[in-house]
């Protein structure tokens, strides 16, 4: 079985934690790394403060495989990711030649003058790798096992679409479905001890409401097939056998 590969993320920006901004980005990655065989632990929102950003960034890489951060790379004051990240990894944070060329040269052919603020985008890490950026030229940048990406939800995604295909993936955790009718008062301990029996799954319990009655989702989680269908049965047995003793929901 391939090795296991994981996944944080930092989101940055006081716009997320005032709630001025929805984010969007963090349900969007976790999709790309479940599909692509990466497990994603970790999510932190931090504000534009470099010691946060800084402390957060050097937990997390430290941690965890990949970690990927949005936001704070546009041309305001406050947009301080490239500063903190290069902080983060005992680095100048230094006008990246290629950036600055190839944005000085877009901004040229649009007739627009490339200001002070637009050139504070071209600045990264010292050894900094860009990610391209399709959407708007500015490049993310990647070093170490960290890739710093834009928090507009469609950049972010076009950033992301680049990375992928350059990430060291594992087994995809694969997942099935088990409907309850009863909640998870009624079958939390037998569940339970399901779980202890079969330690190479993830079994998870989603109670859902309508109409006044509870019902459960139960979601088992494994790398293995085997262990998957194994474990399967026994919460499907589970459910039939509260279903015929005429249990009632909670």
């Amino acid at each position: 079985m391939a090795d296991i590969v994981t996944a944080a993320m930092v989101v940055i920006g006081d716009e997320i934690l005032s709630g001025r901004t929805k984010d969007r980005n963090i349900g969007h990655l976790a999709e790309v790394m479940t599909a692509i065989g990466i497990d994603l632990k970790e999510v932190r929102v931090v504000p534009d403060e470099e010691d946060e950003i800084v402390s957060a960034v050097n937990a997390l890489r430290a941690r965890y495989s990949y970690l990927f951060t949005t936001g704070g790379i546009g041309p305001t004051h406050d947009d301080i990711t490239a500063d903190s990240i290069s902080r983060a990894f005992g680095v100048p944070c230094e006008y990246d030649a290629k950036a600055y060329a190839m944005m000085e040269a877009n901004y040229a052919s649009r007739g627009m003058e490339f200001t002070e603020a637009r050139k504070r985008m071209a600045r990264m890490p010292r050894g900094a790798e860009h990610i391209d950026n399709p959407v708007s030229m500015a490049p993310g940048f990647h070093i170490g096992n960290v890739y710093v990406m834009a928090g507009v939800p469609a950049i972010f995604q076009a950033m992301l679409d680049n990375v992928v295909p350059t990430l060291k993936t594992g087994t995809k955790l694969l997942s099935v479905t088990v409907e309850c009718p009863f909640g998870e008062g009624t079958i939390g301990g037998p569940l339970a001890e399901i779980q202890q029996r079969h330690p190479d799954t993830i079994i998870g319990s989603y109670p859902k409401y309508l109409d006044g009655s509870f019902w459960t989702e139960l979601v088992v989680r494994a790398r293995s097939p085997e262990a998957l269908e194994a474990a399967r049965a026994e919460v499907a047995a589970m459910v039939a056998s509260i279903t015929e003793a005429n249990a009632k929901p909670d």
